[in-house]
């Protein structure tokens, strides 16, 4: 999986691109705690519209995300998942705690 990545105000926008798997999570996870623990962030925006699979690791990669995030009294968006993705994420409840967005504009307003 690549990525690109930037603060826009306290929000972090990573856009990833592949296969969100075992490998691609701990990378992801990695990364993204790395830039919590500068501070300066309260909220995380992850814009799947390139991701091709996502498996068990991934969706655990974004729910700890959103536990550490929630703790810190920030939150997460996930934005444009294609529908494979979205029917996964779906299936797996991720929904009823971190919203699915159509944008990143939406998302980044939302905060």
């Amino acid at each position: 999986m690549k990525w690109t990545a930037e603060q826009v105000g306290r929000s972090y926008v990573i856009r990833l691109q592949g296969e969100f798997d075992e490998q691609a999570a701990d990378r992801f996870r990695a990364h993204v705690d790395a830039v919590l623990e500068q501070g300066g962030i309260r909220d995380l925006v992850v814009v799947m519209r390139d991701v091709t699979f996502i498996d068990s690791s991934g969706l655990g990669a974004l729910l700890g995300r959103y536990k550490r995030l929630q703790a810190l009294g920030g939150r997460v968006r996930i934005v444009a998942p294609p529908r494979h993705v979205r029917a996964v994420l779906e299936l797996s409840g991720v929904p009823k705690l971190i919203p699915i967005l159509r944008s990143e504009r939406q998302a980044l307003d939302a905060g």
